[in-house]
């Protein structure tokens, strides 16, 4: 049988921009404009049968000097099939968008309020985009590269 990113990119040649299996972890690279559909695609198809987002993140090639800036990164796996895919969406820095998952796997809620908390991208039908680690004065996003460690932000009293 194929592998799972190799058939997924027969499914998907036009929105599938590259494929590996580096290390033996299949990744896909995605377009944000599929995305949803993909996803979608992985969850319901009986071949995939992608009933848990483990997990999703960014990260921030600025120091790699990558175009685009940002990837988000999003672990499926599939409990039946005892199968795992990785999925890459690369964002640019001036419209770090992508759409949100949370209509298919409700645990990207969190996940994706930790990426935007701490990267600043934002989840396109996101339920509700705020901070969760940070407090809501917090200026900026504190794992970009660019993020002066030594930033003295403003400070929280009590709440009347």
């Amino acid at each position: 049988m194929a592998n799972l990113h190799h058939l997924l990119k027969e499914k998907f040649p036009e929105a599938v921009i590259e494929i590996h299996d580096h290390r033996g972890d299949e990744t896909a690279i995605v377009t944000r404009e599929a995305l949803l559909r993909i996803a979608a695609f992985l969850k319901d198809n009986p071949a995939f049968d992608m009933n848990m987002l483990m997990d999703l993140t960014a990260v921030d090639g600025l120091g790699m000097k990558w175009n685009p800036r940002f990837e988000v990164v999003y672990h499926f796996y599939s409990l039946a099939k005892n199968h795992r895919l990785r999925l890459k969406v690369r964002v640019e820095e001036k419209d770090a968008l992508v759409p949100s998952l949370v209509s298919l796997w409700p645990a990207a809620n969190w996940f994706e309020r930790e990426v935007w908390d701490m990267f600043g991208i934002k989840f396109q039908g996101h339920p509700n985009l705020k901070r969760i680690l940070m407090y809501e004065e917090f200026a900026g996003h504190a794992l970009r590269k660019d993020y002066p460690y030594n930033k003295r932000q403003p400070l929280i009293g009590p709440r009347n």
